[in-house]
């Protein structure tokens, strides 16, 4: 067992929650928040669906937890509407809303054990003894920390504290949970494990339905069914979470998710199916014109690192030429920076035994297939 234990799903499937059939799906509808007259939360819409788990993501202050927040019950929006289920909690006290929530800092209670802390919420909803006695074990058994139910927080790492907090808001049998940055506080091996077993926990309570906000994409990716991208209170993408990464749909988006290359391309030319040709420097490419964009565009063309190959080409690959800015070992990958006609290019390879030295000549190779066009705006967003 890691320090922060193995969740596990033996001894889960007693803990039963509402059929998918009957689970909650979250609302935002024109939802707007505003503190001492300043906007941070801007006409918000989004859908959470019944049973999936969506994640918001974006640079500090973007709005999302205070989105969350107000899913909670703890800010009260300055117009719009939320939803829960058939239910409108727009002005519904926290404890009315039928929602589990796990925070950043654990919140655990210092003097109480970990089976008093996981039946909290259920004491507090006044639930019978008897059915609290039962909610507990099944709780903790569901992150594996049924060994740890006599010890205090001050006696578990923090990977297990956190697990501890994921107990509890289970053990009321929410149908919506709320996670906010439940995991930053932990160190990355720890942090990566939890994201597994998140993700398996889901697996074994597939009604919950979930809102998830995090500064960490890769969580966002592994976790999410969908992504929202916020910035300056607005959601400026939201989507699948493989199609947002692959055809971001604006630059914003591109360059938040994932770390993209963005080369500036013009006189877009429609050729068969999605793809597009397009002029970049004195020299043409193609790549996928998944939003349709319409021909003479000025737009981006958006290359994620691991689309460059260094290997011969294909017949129909595109090809860079640049100069070699920087070269970084990253023990599985080297890490390589380009000028390409004036414009940063990063790619990543599998370790080379001669990597190129700076000021080297490259050559670089990517298939139209593996590479989108993007607005420079975010009217698609």
């Amino acid at each position: 067992m890691s320090s922060a234990g193995t969740m596990v799903s033996e001894g889960a499937r007693p803990m039963t929650m509402a059929s998918a059939a009957s689970a909650k799906r979250i609302r935002f509808e024109d939802v707007s928040v505003a503190y001492n007259g300043l906007t941070v939360l801007d006409s918000l819409s989004l859908t959470v669906n019944p049973g999936e788990i969506v994640a918001l993501i974006g640079p500090s202050g973007s709005g999302k937890t205070t989105a969350l927040r107000a899913v909670a019950g703890f800010v009260r929006p300055a117009s719009g509407r939320i939803t829960i289920g058939d239910r409108d909690v727009t002005n519904l006290a926290p404890y009315d809303r039928d929602i589990g929530m796990v925070v950043q800092n654990y919140a655990l209670f210092p003097h109480m054990r970990v089976e008093e802390n996981v039946a909290f919420g259920l004491r507090a909803r006044r639930t019978a003894e008897d059915v609290s006695r039962a909610r507990v074990p099944e709780a903790l058994a569901m992150v594996g920390m049924s060994a740890y139910a006599k010890r205090y927080p001050r006696e578990l790492s923090g990977g297990q504290q956190q697990r501890v907090a994921i107990a509890r808001a289970i053990a009321i049998r929410p149908q919506v949970l709320l996670l906010d940055e439940p995991l930053s506080a932990l160190d990355a091996q720890i942090r990566r494990s939890m994201v597994d077993e998140l993700a398996r926990l889901h697996r074994d309570l597939p009604s919950l339905t979930v809102l998830y906000v995090t500064h960490d994409q890769s969580e966002a990716l592994t976790l999410a069914n969908h992504i929202g991208i916020m910035r300056d209170g607005k959601l400026r993408a939201f989507g699948d979470a493989q199609s947002l990464f692959r055809y971001p749909p604006n630059r914003f988006a591109a360059e938040f998710l994932g770390r993209a290359n963005l080369l500036t391309v013009k006189d877009l030319q429609p050729l068969d199916g999605d793809r597009a040709r397009v002029t970049f420097g004195d020299q043409q490419l193609i790549a996928r014109n998944h939003h349709r964009l319409p021909p003479g565009s000025e737009c981006l063309l958006c290359a994620r690192p691991h689309d460059f190959r260094l290997d011969p080409p294909l017949s129909d690959s595109n090809r860079l030429a640049g100069t070699v800015r920087s070269v970084q070992w990253q023990g599985d990958t080297h890490s390589v920076t380009l000028d390409v006609a004036g414009q940063e290019v990063r790619l990543t390879s599998v370790p080379m035994h001669r990597p190129p030295e700076p000021g080297a000549r490259l050559d670089v190779h990517f298939n139209p297939a593996d590479v989108t066009l993007v607005p420079e705006d975010e009217r698609h967003g």
